[in-house]
Order: structure tokens, then sequence, then C-alpha cells
């Protein structure tokens, strides 16, 4: 069998309009990775064009992506950055972030780049804030709360020594490191 490109492997220009301002209605939403992006035109071409075969499928899925980079809505290595961010704000941990990413199709280089900056301790501390752990607690301290705060911090991603220094922390040096980090 050759490799011989069939004329029914080519999208149609009608295919390619469609794809290309799908592309753009997709990135004027929200942000995307090259990966999410590829498979929601993937996923949409199939519902779309009845019998598109998987030829058809690539090419369109692959000239969306060609399309959204040409035109800088696509940026996968910026997209990392901010999610990181964002995520860091909200509690999340450095390993947490780097799961999520890798399952969004960001490359390993790309993720190590954005997590470079990020700080687990102010992150295990927001985590802390927001679920009244260690020194945000309202309630009285005993064996069985301790093991439920220390196994949260561990279940989302920080490490030991991390959980266990905001769960010693005073008030006051917890909201210092919340402070000290804004981001």
């Amino acid at each position: 069998m050759t490799n011989e490109i069939v004329p029914s492997d080519i999208p149609t220009p009608r295919m390619l309009s469609w794809a290309r301002n799908s592309a753009i209605y997709r990135l004027e939403r929200r942000m995307m990775t090259e990966k999410q992006l590829f498979d929601a035109i993937t996923r949409k071409a199939k519902e779309k064009f009845e019998d598109i075969g998987a030829a058809q499928l690539k090419a369109l899925a692959d000239f969306a992506v060609k399309f959204a980079y040409d035109n800088k809505a696509l940026d996968d290595r910026a997209y990392a950055e901010i999610s990181t961010r964002s995520q860091l704000r909200g509690g999340k941990s450095k390993r947490a972030i780097a799961r999520k990413l890798a399952a969004k199709g960001v490359a390993g280089d790309k993720v190590e780049a954005a997590l470079e900056e990020a700080d687990d301790l102010y992150a295990a501390a927001i985590f802390a804030r927001k679920r009244a752990f260690g020194p945000f607690r309202r309630v009285e301290l005993d064996e069985k709360r301790k093991a439920k705060e220390l196994s949260a911090f561990a279940r989302n991603g920080f490490s030991f020594d991390i959980g266990r220094k905001v769960f010693d922390m005073s008030l006051e040096d917890a909201e210092e490191v919340i402070l000290a980090c804004r981001l």
C-alpha cells in the first residue's frame, strides 16, 4: 500500500473555513492548550461533517492549530504560566498543578518553567485558610482533627514538611506568608 494522498483525504474549502471560524470562536471564549483545541475541533468536526474521514479530521485540526499559532492566539507556555499563578492563588500544590497541566497536554518543559517561581508554602497557607486548617482553625484540635488536616495536605499534593510547617504556624506567620507572596 502506498502513501498517496487521495482527494477525499483533503478537507474541502468549506471545512477549512469552518475549522478557522471554530478555532476563533473557541479561543475568543477562553485560553486553550494546543491539545485542547486539536481535540475540540476533532470532536466537533465528527458531529458537523457526517462522512468525514480520519485523514480529513486530522488535517482540519492541524489547520485550526496552525491558524491559531499564526495569529498568536495559542501559546502553551503562556497558558501554563497563567494557569499556574491562578491555581497557586487557589491553594493548589505544585504537584497538583503539574498533573493538571500535563492532563491538558502542556509539554513537560513548559510545565517545569511555569512552576519555577511557584511557592508551595504560599499555596499551602492559602489551602489552610480556605479549609480553616492549622492557624486558621476555628475549633479545638484533637487527634482525629489533626490527622484529618495533615492528610488533607498530603492528598492535595503538599509534602509532609510543607503541611506540617503550615499546620504548626501561628495565624500571624501564616498571614505574613500569604501577604509576602502575592502573585
